[in-house]
């Protein structure tokens, strides 16, 4: 006669916490973004507002590097209709 496995070995470990509440669990902690150290909560929420501020459009870019990466776009698009520009 065949014996049957106990369904307690397919149950997790009753110390595990549910991913049901991980889930809902709130941050308070965080990394930098420009560092990668840690840093508390409050100092992360300064941290994004003085990058979001650093220029008057949010963005963190130099205007001259978007321009630049605006020219190559526009010739990888002509280059196939033109192709003696280098």
């Amino acid at each position: 006669m065949a014996t049957l496995a106990a369904p307690v070995l397919a149950l997790p470990p009753p110390d595990e916490i549910p991913e049901e509440i991980l889930r809902t669990e709130v941050i308070t902690e965080a990394r930098s973004p420009l560092t990668g150290e840690p840093i508390s909560a409050a100092d992360y929420a300064v941290l994004q507002e003085r990058l979001r501020t650093f220029s008057p459009d949010g963005s963190i870019v130099d205007p001259d590097i978007v321009q630049l990466i605006y020219l190559l776009q526009l010739r990888r698009w002509v280059r196939p209709i033109l192709p003696f520009i280098p």
